[in-house]
Parts: C-alpha cells; sequence; structure tokens
C-alpha cells in the first residue's frame, strides 16, 4: 500500500518534467497524473482568455478554495442552536486568522455563483452545447443548481438572524406549492419549525453530500469536455479551405495560462477577505424577524418575482418553464449549428445586445405598474387571474412578440433567435435581483438604494 502512494506521489509532484520536444511534450502531459484531465495537444485559437475569460477553471479554483477553508472551519464549528453562533464569533476572535478563514469562505462561495452563471453565459453565447457537447450542458446546469444548493444549505449555518430568517423565507416558499407543497416545506425544515434538527441537516448536506455531489459532476463535466475536443474554436473550420487547425502543447501553453488566472484569482479573493468582513448579524431570534427579510441574493430575483405573482405562478409554474427552456437550448433544432466567436455573429450581437436591454426595461415596467396600479386593484380580481394567468399571458404574448420583431428586422438564424431568449429571460431575472437587492426596504417597498 505504502509503496502504491510513493508512486502516485512522484506521478503528481516529483516526476521531473522535460519539454525539450514534442515527444517529450506527450509523454510529460501522459505520465503527470494532475495534466490528464487535459488532452495532449489544444488548437491555437482557443487560447486568447478573451475567449472564455477562464471562467471554467475559475470555477475549479473557487471549489477548491472552499473545501480546503471549509475543512478548517470544521475544526471550530459546533453544528447546534446553542453552539454555532458562539463558535463562529469565537472563530473570528479567538483564532489566529479564523476570520480570515471565514472571509475566504465566505466570499469565495458567493464569487463562485457569479463565476458558473457567467460560464454558463459564455457557453451559451458562444454555441457551447452543439453536437458531444448536448449533455455536457445538462451536466453544466446540475452543477450550477449544486452550487446553489451548497450555497444555500451553508447560509443557515452561522445562525445569525441574516441566515435565519433567509432560510425561513426560502423555505416557506415551498408551502404554496399545491399539494407536495407541506410536504416539501418539512423535507426542507427537518420538521414543522427550522431548529436543532434543520441545523444538523444542512450541516451534514453541506459537508458530506453536496460536496462529493459537485466533485463528481465537475469531474464528469471536464472529462466530457475533453472527449468534445476543448472548448468551442472561436475561428469556425472553412469547409473550402483544406488547411489543418494549428495546434500547440498543452504544456506550457494552456497550463500556464490556467495556472497565472487561478493565482490571480486566489490573489484576488485573498485581499478583498482581508480588507472586507463577512457578514454576522445577531442570534437568530425565532420571534423577532429583520424588516426587511430577504433570501440570499442569488434567490432574491424569485423573492422579487413572488410579490407580483400568484405563488402557485411564482414558486411553481413561471420556474419550471424557465428551467425546462435552459434544459432544452442544446436539443432544439439548428440549421446550421453556429458556435465559435461570442453572440456566434455581428447579428446576433445586435439582437443579443436589444434582448438585454427590452428585458431590463420591460421588467423595471411591469414591476413599477404593478406597485404603482395593479396593487390598488388586487382586491377586486381573483389573485388567480389578475396575478397570475393574466401577467403569465401578457409576458408570453411579449416574448412572441419580440420574437416575431427579431425576426423581420434582424432576419437572425435559429441559434441567434434562441440565444435571444435566453438573453432577454436573463436580463428579467438580473433585473428582478438588482431591484430586490438594492430597491426594497422596509415592509419590501420600493425605496432608493441610500435610504436602505
Amino acid at each position: 500500500m505504502a509503496g502504491i502512494v510513493t508512486r502516485i506521489w512522484r506521478s503528481i509532484f516529483t516526476r521531473p518534467i522535460k519539454v525539450e520536444g514534442e515527444r517529450d511534450q506527450r509523454r510529460a502531459v501522459r505520465e503527470w497524473l494532475a495534466l490528464h484531465a487535459r488532452p495532449v495537444r489544444v488548437r491555437e485559437s482557443t487560447l486568447p482568455f478573451t475567449h472564455t475569460f477562464g471562467l471554467g477553471g475559475m470555477s475549479m479554483v473557487l471549489v477548491i478554495l472552499l473545501m480546503a477553508t471549509g475543512v478548517l472551519l470544521m475544526l471550530a464549528y459546533e453544528p447546534t442552536p446553542a453552539t454555532a453562533y458562539r463558535s463562529i464569533e469565537a472563530l473570528q476572535q479567538d483564532y489566529l486568522f479564523g476570520g480570515l478563514v471565514r472571509n475566504v469562505h465566505h466570499w469565495s462561495a458567493n464569487l463562485l455563483v457569479a463565476v458558473a452563471l457567467l460560464h454558463m453565459l459564455r457557453t451559451l453565447v458562444t454555441g457551447g452545447f452543439h453536437g458531444l457537447r448536448r449533455f455536457n450542458w445538462v451536466i453544466g446546469l446540475s452543477l450550477l443548481a449544486g452550487i446553489l444548493a451548497a450555497n444555500f444549505s451553508g447560509y443557515l449555518l452561522p445562525w445569525d438572524q441574516l441566515s435565519y430568517w433567509a432560510v425561513t423565507i426560502c423555505t416557506g416558499m415551498l408551502g404554496y406549492i399545491p399539494l407536495a407543497g407541506p410536504w416539501l416545506q418539512g423535507l426542507m425544515r427537518s420538521g414543522q419549525e427550522i431548529g436543532a434538527s434543520t441545523l444538523v441537516m444542512y450541516y451534514a448536506f453541506h459537508t458530506t453530500v453536496i460536496p462529493v455531489t459537485v466533485l463528481v459532476f465537475m469531474a464528469f463535466h471536464f472529462w466530457r469536455v475533453r472527449k468534445a475536443g476543448g472548448v468551442v474554436d472561436p475561428v469556425p473550420p472553412d469547409p473550402d479551405s483544406d488547411a489543418q487547425p494549428g495546434y500547440v502543447s498543452t504544456l506550457p501553453n494552456l497550463l500556464m495560462r490556467e495556472l497565472a488566472v487561478g493565482l490571480a484569482l486566489v490573489a484576488a479573493v485573498l485581499v478583498f477577505s482581508v480588507l472586507v468582513e463577512a457578514p454576522l448579524a445577531g442570534p437568530a431570534n425565532p420571534g423577532m424577524s429583520p424588516n426587511p427579510a430577504k433570501a440570499p441574493w442569488y434567490f432574491l430575483g424569485f423573492q422579487e418575482l413572488q410579490l407580483h405573482f400568484d405563488p402557485l405562478f411564482s414558486i411553481l409554474i413561471v420556474p419550471i418553464l424557465g428551467a425546462v427552456f435552459f434544459l432544452a437550448i442544446p436539443y432544439i433544432r439548428y440549421a446550421p449549428e453556429l458556435s465559435g466567436p461570442w453572440f456566434l455573429s455581428p447579428t446576433g450581437r445586435k439582437t443579443a445586445a436589444i434582448a438585454a436591454i427590452a428585458g431590463a426595461v420591460a421588467t423595471t415596467a411591469m414591476v413599477l405598474v404593478d406597485e404603482l396600479w395593479l396593487h390598488s386593484i388586487s382586491d377586486s380580481v381573483a389573485p388567480v387571474l389578475l396575478r397570475g394567468l393574466l401577467p403569465l399571458a401578457i409576458i408570453c404574448a411579449g416574448i412572441a412578440g419580440f420574437r416575431f420583431y427579431l425576426v423581420r428586422r434582424h432576419s437572425p438564424a435559429g441559434a441567434e433567435q434562441v440565444q435571444a431568449m435566453a438573453v432577454l429571460l436573463l436580463s428579467c431575472l438580473v433585473t428582478l435581483t438588482i431591484i430586490g437587492v438594492w430597491f426594497r426596504g422596509a415592509g419590501m417597498a420600493l425605496v432608493w438604494p441610500w435610504q436602505i
């Protein structure tokens, strides 16, 4: 057993890597265990930083940071309502660099959500979901769900007012789902109310089940990227040309770039964690809700949606429709299957920009109309009609009309149309999130950011 461990250690860290010639480079990649996630050669046109911005590699670095700091936090944390908050305070005050470790863990988790979303958007607008990459898009969405689950389960662990009531709000939304709502709410709370069993369950999932699941899906995701030939080429092959795409050795051309981006990211997270403390409110008090009580920022778009839709639509119907659309994106028939450059073409760039602006403007206008006018007549009309079927029908008609406008005015290809619709929906969600974060004050009333 010791011999096996020694050989593995040497294969990862101590085997000399010679890169004088192409044969040595290939042998180095084959023999160094840490490089098996990468092919021996990559297309030179995929190396520029602005093609991918290193978002996939950044996600992996942040996951490693989270697991490393998470293990350290487990040494001081006690998952009971009586001791959880006190252990966080002791971590920040009594342990050398304890506060820094918590800051790195907290900010890495929040940054991971943003980076994963940007990585998904990059894949979308470069058409990286065709052919062999179809199922990898689904795996990527599953990874995004796992990242959100990891953040949500860890959000409760400090057991302060901020985390307690945020989880109370998010789990309370499930109660509006017909038939299965109360059961799902009880399952997510491990009982009728949030208490000791909830905290232990979230701690167990946050430290075991979810990290293992994310690691397995991440490894599968990277393997599928390699089997598909790497990231999409920003320079599509010319069918009329006999020229072969240029390839270069992975080591050092790709790996040195990834190493530089990873080190820069770690440095940025460390500097930010030194300068900005992770939030910690007062101890959780089930009898006193903060005003306003908000969900975590990555769920605030859905909380904002709940203010304008009947719960059946905001919690169940609208999210399901959105999820089905994004899962179906790679399986829609495209002719041709455009991929490679950002936004696919000049037409795709123009239609995506129009979609982003239209989504932001339309969402803001509908929020204002609902706040200033529809609330005053809500008592005289059935909620399912006024806050469910009617706005959903208006939104669907608006999306259909917007697509008709794009086709008539700009004549985009099928892939560019789907891209524009996805950007439109993401723009709506981002706008709702911004409103929820910076424009909702006491009682979830609309206020200016400086009035919060």
